[in-house]
């Protein structure tokens, strides 16, 4: 019995030092891991998603980002996507991807501001970038693309194509980024033809193809020969064809979607700014920031002119983006009116940034704009 007793006793010990010696190491190896981390060599970044990878929309396009990232850098990165706008779920993704060993967090909707400025407060060893949102901090950054110039160069293309002097535009939400991206668009049909109206109908979603489609129908109805958007998917760009209209897209390339309604689309190039960001995260030359880019940096392009574009189109284009692009066209410049006949920019006055961030009236020309 006592050798018995000696022998439970002689394994107790070993197995205690057996587990002790497994948690030192595993400390070790995590203590490895965070200066690793903190010594930017080693990167993992999150990404979190408003809508599915799969709209071939606003979260494709960053996604497709997300892959030039990878490939670029060689960084490991996850993603969580169609993720609701509520402070306590972003929050809980984030927690989720900290666990998983993310020490970059990227949120791409206005949406995820709150619950990543929350999140940045508590894990201050990690850096957050937040997408079209104002909030900042030492460690949170935020950025967005001028996506209003490139609006601007498909408004023209909208602009000489027309036959009714009707556009219809499909908005999202009511807010200053969707308000300014019509204005941007129909100061664009405006600058080739005087005569065209902007309607807009509202679905005040993101993302919901079937929603969008019924919005660009009504449009139709109502003598639309052109559709444009402001939305995730490609349902407005069906809408148009299948009515034997044409159309402007959004996000990414929507040819395939549409191929006989399509002309060109607005675009998002998130690869090159998630390099940057992340490499100087790597670096540890990083800094926050409000960043906001336009065609000259090109975050946004316009993308190339199909067959169905207007003749003389890419001339206008060409020449209407050098002038964006040296600043000598500053888009949002004197006299301006609204569309209830006030004038709101003074002449040769430029609306400033600030105020362009706050836009809330639409330009004129704009028609049936409201929820």
């Amino acid at each position: 019995m006592k050798k018995i007793i000696v022998l439970m006793l002689t394994l107790m010990m070993s197995l205690s030092i057996f587990l002790v010696g497994c948690s030192s190491e595993n400390k070790k190896n995590t203590a490895n891991s965070q200066e690793s981390a903190e010594g930017k060599k080693e990167v993992k970044v999150g990404f979190i998603y408003v809508g599915p990878v799969g709209d071939e929309g606003y979260t494709y396009a960053h996604d497709e980002g997300r892959k030039y990232l990878e490939k670029e850098l060689k960084v490991a990165t996850i993603y969580k996507e169609s993720v609701k706008e509520d402070t306590a779920e972003v929050q809980t993704v984030i927690e989720n991807m900290i666990d998983e060993g993310c020490n970059v967090i990227i949120g791409t909707s206005f949406g995820f501001m709150d619950g990543m400025a929350k999140s940045a407060e508590e894990h201050k060893d990690v850096k957050f970038l937040h997408c079209s949102g104002f909030m900042s901090s030492e460690n949170m950054s935020n950025y967005f693309g001028r996506m209003y110039e490139a609006r601007y160069l498909s408004g023209i293309v909208a602009g000489m194509k027309t036959k009714s002097n009707i556009i219809g535009y499909v908005g999202a939400h009511e807010l200053p980024e969707v308000v300014r991206g019509i204005n941007a668009f129909t100061l664009g049909v405006r600058s080739v033809n005087s005569d065209a109206v902007v309607k807009v109908k509202w679905t005040n979603t993101w993302y919901d193809p079937a929603k969008e489609k019924e919005a660009a129908k009504a449009l139709l109805d109502e003598g639309a020969d052109i559709i444009a958007q402001h939305q995730d998917t490609a349902g407005p760009q069906q809408a148009a064809e299948e009515k034997g209209a044409f159309s402007i897209g959004y996000n990414t390339d929507m040819q395939k979607k549409a191929p006989k309604a399509y002309m060109t689309a607005p675009v998002w190039n998130w690869g090159p700014y998630y390099v940057k960001q992340v490499k100087a995260i790597m670096d540890g030359t990083w800094k926050s920031e409000s960043y906001w880019g336009g065609l000259k940096d090109g975050v946004i392009e316009l993308a190339p002119l199909t067959k169905n574009a207007p003749e003389g189109a890419e001339g206008e284009i060409k020449k209407a983006q050098e002038d964006i692009i040296s600043g000598e066209n500053k888009i949002f410049v004197g006299p301006i009116k609204d569309n209830k006949g006030q004038e709101k920019i003074a002449k040769d006055k430029v609306m400033t940034d600030e105020e362009l961030l706050k836009m809330d009236w639409f330009v004129e020309g704009v028609k049936n704009a409201g929820k």
